[in-house]
C-alpha cells in the first residue's frame, strides 16, 4: 500500500514539473517573436486548416507566440497583435487581409523634462479628425485610415510625425517623446495694428508680413519702404524711398539688409519707389532702437527684409502691373528638398507716358537742367531725347539638406538708367547716369541638437554710380562711386533652458569705396579709395519668464576697425553695449526699456544742385577717422502700451545722441555747405499711437514731437536746428474692408523743416570775392511752410478660374493736389542776382494696377 502511494506521488511529481505548462517557458514563448508567414504554415500543419492572404501585406510582420493550444484564441491574438482581418471562409480556410481601419492611442511625452504634455493637438493628415491630449498626456481616436499620417504638435515643441500603423492600439499605448522646438525667444506676437500684417513684437521691433498685407492711404501694392513711413517716428522729408529719416537721422544711417546681405541702394526712379519686389518677401523686421548684438552699423535703425524660406510643395507664381512697371514672380519646386525663386521688374517708362510717370518726372527733375530746358524756349534744329528706365531681378535656391540643415543661395540685381542727349547745329551734349546694385548671398542653417543651433552667413554686394555730362567736346565730367563689401558672419545659439538662450558670434566686412572724378576743362583727375576691415565679436543673452511677462535680452558687441589703404591708417576699437526690456505691467499694459550704442563706418555725402543736370547724388564715403570720423551713437527709450479687445494705444519717448556727422553728410544749402565740418546731433522726442480695429475697419491717429539740434564748435552759432528737424507730424487715417472690397484714405500733416534765407538788402551778396557768394543770415534761422497730404487708395479681389486669384487697385496720391514746399535754397544766376529755387511735393497723383497669382 505504501509503495502505491509513492508511485502515486512520484507521478505526480513527474507530471507537475515535466508535463504541467510551465510559466517561464509560457512568458518565453509569449515574448519571442518570429517571422507571421512561418507561424501560420505551422498552424496549417497543426490543425489541418489553410490561410490566404496577400504576401505583401503579411511579409513584414512578426508574431509573439502565445502559450494557449486553442485555435480561436490563437487567432484572436493573432487579431490584437497585427491588427489584421480575419474572415473564416468554411471549416478549414480563413483569409487575412490588412484591415482599412485601426484604432490609435498614445501617451505624450516631454523628452525634456520627463513630464506629460497637456493639450497638444493630434491631427490625421488629410482629414478633419483630430483631438487634444487629456490632462494626462494620452489621447485615443478610432477608425482612422491604416495609411493615414499622423501629426502630434504643441506650441513650444517640435512636431512629430508618425503613421497610424505605428499608434495603432494593439497590446497598449506606446509613449511618444516630444523634443522642445527652441526657438529665439521673441517669436510671440504683442500687437497688431493699422492694417492686417503689420504687428509690433515683444522686443518692440515692427514686423512687416506682406502676404498678410491690408491696404494703407496711397498703397495699392505693399511697398515695404513706403508701407514703414506709416509707423511714428518714421518719415521722408522729400516723399522719396531713399532718404529715409528714423527719429531724426539720415538715411545713411538705416542698415538696410535684403536676406543677410548689405544694401547700398535702395530706390527706383530716384528714390520715389522701392527697389525691392515685394512678391516674395516673407517679413520686414523694422528696429528703431534695443538693436539685438548681432547687428552692426545703422545708428538710426535696422531695416531686415527677409525673402521667403520654406520650399513650396506646388508652384506659387503672380505677374501684375501698374503705370510704372510691370513684374513677374515665382517658385517651382524642382524636388522635395530644392526649390528656386525668382521674380523680374521692369519699368514702362521709356516706351509709355502715363500721368503716374509724368508727375514722377516732374517732381525729379523740377529744378533739373532737364526742366530747365524743356521750359527753355527750343532753337531751331534742336532735338531732345530723355531715355529713362529701371528694372530689378532677384533670384534664390533653397535646398533643405535634411531635417536639421538648410542651405540657401540668394541674388539681387537692381539698375536705374537715364540718359539725356540734346542735338542742335552746333553739336551734340550728352549727359548719363547710371546706378547699379549686385549682390551673391549663402547661409547654412543647422541644428546640431535640440538645444544648440548655428546660423552661418556670407555675401558680395557691389554698389556704383556713374555719371558723364559731356556738353561738348572740350568739356567733360566723368564720375564714379563704386562700394564693394564682402562679409562672413557666424551665429551660435544655445539654450540654457526652456526660458533662456545664449547667442554668440562673430563677424567680418571688408567695404573697399572708390570715389573717381575726372574733368576735362580744366584738366583734374581724382581717384580716391578706401578699405576698411571690421572684425567683431558679440554675445548676448535672452530670457522669457515662463508666464511671458517678462522678456529680456541684453549683450555687449566688440568692434575692432582697421582702415587699410588710406594715407592715414587708424586702428579703433569699440563697445556696444545693448539692452532690451518688455515687462507686462497688467495683462493689458506693457512697459518696455531699450537701449543702445552703434557705430558706422559708411557715410553718404550729398552732391545737390551743382552737379549733374542739377540732381541729388548721393556718394558713400569710408570713415577715416579725420575729414570723415566713425559715427556713433548712443540712445534709450521708454514706452508704455496698452491694448484692449481692438483698441491698442503705445506712447514712447527716447533719446538720441549721435557723434561723428559732418556738414557734407547733412544736406546743407548755405554758407557750411562745403566746409566739412565735423560736430554731432542730439534728438528727443516722443512718439504716440492711438489704433481702433475690428474685423472691418481701422482707424487711427499717430503723433510725434521731436527736438533736433546740431553742435558743431566751429560754426556760429555753435549748436542750432537740424536740417531734419521736424517738430510735428501727425497722421490720421483709417482702412474699411468689405468682402473683396478695401479701402484706405488718410491724411499726414508736419511742421515744416529748418533752412537759411540770405541776408536782406544790400548785404545779401559777397561781392569782393570771386566767385561771388551769398551772405546767408544764421543757420535754419527759418522754417518751411506746413506740410499737409492726402492719400487714397482702393483695392477689388476676384478670382478668374480655379485656383487664380486677381485684384484691381487704384490709388491717388495727394488727393488735394496741396502744393507742399519740400525745400529752398537760393543760387546765384547770370545776371548776379539771387535767384530763390523752391522744390515741392508731387501734384495730385493717380495711379492703377492689375494683379495675377495663383
Amino acid at each position: 500500500m505504501l509503495k502505491h502511494h509513492k508511485y502515486i506521488v512520484f507521478h505526480f511529481i513527474l507530471y507537475f514539473f515535466l508535463l504541467a505548462p510551465n510559466p517561464n517557458r509560457a512568458q518565453e514563448n509569449s515574448t519571442q517573436k518570429v517571422n507571421l508567414i512561418g507561424y501560420l504554415e505551422e498552424l496549417e500543419r497543426e490543425f489541418n486548416i489553410k490561410f490566404s492572404y496577400v504576401d505583401q501585406d503579411l511579409g513584414q510582420l512578426r508574431f509573439s507566440i502565445p502559450s494557449t493550444n486553442s485555435l480561436p484564441l490563437i487567432l484572436e491574438e493573432l487579431r490584437k497583435q497585427t491588427l489584421l482581418d480575419i474572415t473564416q471562409l468554411n471549416d478549414r480556410y480563413f483569409a487575412l487581409s490588412k484591415s482599412k481601419f485601426v484604432d490609435i492611442c498614445a501617451n505624450v511625452v516631454d523628452n525634456f523634462e520627463n513630464s506629460t504634455i497637456v493639450n497638444a493637438t493630434v491631427e490625421v493628415l488629410g482629414s478633419n479628425i483630430s483631438q487634444v491630449t487629456d490632462m494626462k498626456g494620452q489621447f485615443q481616436i478610432t477608425k482612422v485610415p491604416r495609411n493615414a499620417n499622423i501629426a502630434i504638435k504643441h506650441l513650444g515643441f517640435k512636431t512629430k510625425y508618425l503613421s497610424a500603423e505605428e499608434l495603432a492600439a494593439n497590446n497598449s499605448c506606446k509613449t511618444i517623446l516630444l523634443s522642445p522646438n527652441y526657438q529665439q525667444l521673441d517669436e510671440v506676437v504683442v500687437y497688431q495694428f493699422l492694417t492686417t500684417g503689420i504687428t509690433k513684437e515683444p522686443d518692440a521691433s515692427i514686423e512687416l508680413n506682406t502676404d498678410k498685407f491690408g491696404i494703407l492711404p496711397g498703397l495699392i501694392e505693399p511697398d515695404i519702404l513706403q508701407t514703414i513711413q506709416a509707423l511714428p517716428g518714421i518719415k521722408s522729408v522729400d516723399e522719396t524711398v531713399s532718404d529715409i529719416n528714423v527719429r531724426g537721422g539720415t538715411n545713411d544711417q538705416n542698415l538696410v539688409l535684403w536676406d543677410g546681405i548689405k544694401m547700398y541702394h535702395s530706390g527706383h526712379f530716384f528714390g520715389l519707389i522701392s527697389a525691392f519686389n515685394p512678391y516674395l518677401i516673407e517679413n520686414v523686421n523694422i528696429i528703431k532702437n534695443g538693436t539685438s548684438v548681432q547687428y552692426g552699423d545703422g545708428v538710426s535703425s535696422v531695416i531686415n527684409i527677409n525673402t521667403r524660406n520654406k520650399i513650396s510643395d506646388s508652384l506659387v507664381g503672380g505677374a501684375g502691373f501698374n503705370l510704372l512697371s510691370g513684374d513677374v514672380f515665382g517658385q517651382l519646386p524642382l524636388s522635395k528638398k530644392i526649390s528656386v525663386q525668382f521674380s523680374g521688374r521692369r519699368s514702362t517708362t521709356d516706351f509709355i507716358n502715363t500721368p503716374t510717370y509724368n508727375r514722377f518726372f516732374d517732381k525729379v527733375f523740377q529744378d533739373s537742367e532737364v526742366k530747365e530746358n524743356e521750359n527753355s524756349p527750343n532753337p531751331e534744329n534742336t532735338v531732345r531725347d530723355e531715355d529713362f528706365y529701371f528694372y530689378d531681378f532677384t533670384g534664390k535656391l533653397l535646398y533643405d539638406i535634411n531635417e536639421n540643415q538648410k542651405a540657401r543661395l540668394s541674388f539681387i540685381n537692381t539698375n536705374n538708367h537715364l540718359k539725356y542727349t540734346e542735338k542742335t547745329g552746333d553739336g551734340t551734349a550728352k549727359s548719363l547716369l547710371d546706378q547699379t546694385n549686385l549682390s551673391f548671398g549663402g547661409s547654412l542653417e543647422s541644428k546640431w541638437t535640440p538645444r544648440w543651433s548655428t546660423h552661418l552667413n556670407l555675401y558680395y554686394t557691389r554698389y556704383n554710380l556713374d555719371s558723364q555730362n559731356i556738353p561738348s567736346p572740350s568739356q567733360q565730367l566723368f564720375q564714379s562711386n563704386q562700394v564693394l563689401e564682402k562679409a562672413i558672419k557666424l551665429n551660435t545659439y544655445y539654450h540654457l533652458g526652456q526660458n533662456l538662450g545664449w547667442l554668440n558670434g562673430y563677424q567680418l566686412n571688408e567695404v573697399g569705396i572708390t570715389n573717381f572724378t575726372q574733368v576735362s576743362q580744366p584738366s583734374f583727375k581724382s581717384n580716391i579709395k578706401g578699405v576698411i576691415m571690421t572684425h567683431s565679436l558679440f554675445s548676448e543673452l535672452d530670457y522669457r519668464s515662463k508666464n511671458e511677462k517678462f522678456h529680456a535680452r541684453g549683450g555687449l558687441r566688440l568692434n575692432y576697425i582697421k582702415n587699410l589703404k588710406t594715407f592715414k591708417t587708424f586702428e579703433e576699437v569699440i563697445l556696444e553695449p545693448r539692452l532690451n526690456i518688455n515687462y507686462a505691467i497688467t495683462d493689458r499694459i506693457k512697459a518696455e526699456l531699450l537701449g543702445e550704442f552703434k557705430s558706422q563706418t559708411t557715410n553718404q555725402i550729398i552732391d545737390l544742385e551743382q552737379n549733374f543736370l542739377g540732381i541729388e547724388k548721393r556718394r558713400w564715403m569710408l570713415s577715416d577717422n579725420d575729414v570723415l570720423p566713425i559715427t556713433k551713437s548712443k540712445q534709450i527709450s521708454l514706452g508704455l502700451n496698452y491694448d484692449k479687445n481692438t483698441l491698442y494705444v503705445g506712447v514712447e519717448g527716447f533719446y538720441k545722441k549721435v557723434d561723428g556727422i559732418s556738414t557734407t553728410t547733412q544736406g546743407f544749402q548755405n554758407q557750411d555747405q562745403f566746409n566739412g565740418e565735423i560736430g554731432k546731433y542730439d534728438v528727443s522726442g516722443i512718439e504716440f499711437l492711438i489704433n481702433k480695429k475690428t474685423a472691418t475697419y481701422s482707424t487711427w491717429l499717430s503723433y510725434a514731437y521731436n527736438t533736433n539740434n546740431y553742435t558743431f564748435e566751429n560754426i556760429t552759432p555753435q549748436q542750432f536746428p537740424n536740417n531734419l528737424d521736424i517738430r510735428h507730424t501727425l497722421t490720421f487715417a483709417g482702412t474699411y474692408t468689405y468682402k473683396s472690397f478695401r479701402m484706405g484714405l488718410g491724411a499726414n500733416y508736419h511742421t515744416g523743416r529748418p533752412y537759411t534765407k540770405p541776408q536782406e538788402g544790400n548785404n545779401a551778396i559777397i561781392q569782393n570775392i570771386f566767385p561771388n557768394q551769398i551772405n546767408y543770415m544764421e543757420p535754419n534761422s527759418s522754417r518751411l511752410p506746413a506740410y499737409l497730404r492726402a492719400d487714397a487708395s482702393f483695392i477689388y479681389n476676384f478670382k478668374m478660374g480655379q485656383g487664380i486669384r486677381s485684384s484691381v487697385g487704384a490709388s491717388v496720391l495727394n488727393l488735394l493736389n496741396k502744393k507742399n514746399i519740400l525745400n529752398i535754397y537760393y543760387r546765384i544766376n547770370e545776371q548776379n542776382e539771387i535767384e530763390t529755387i523752391e522744390r515741392v511735393s508731387l501734384g495730385i497723383t493717380p495711379n492703377f494696377s492689375f494683379r495675377l497669382s495663383f
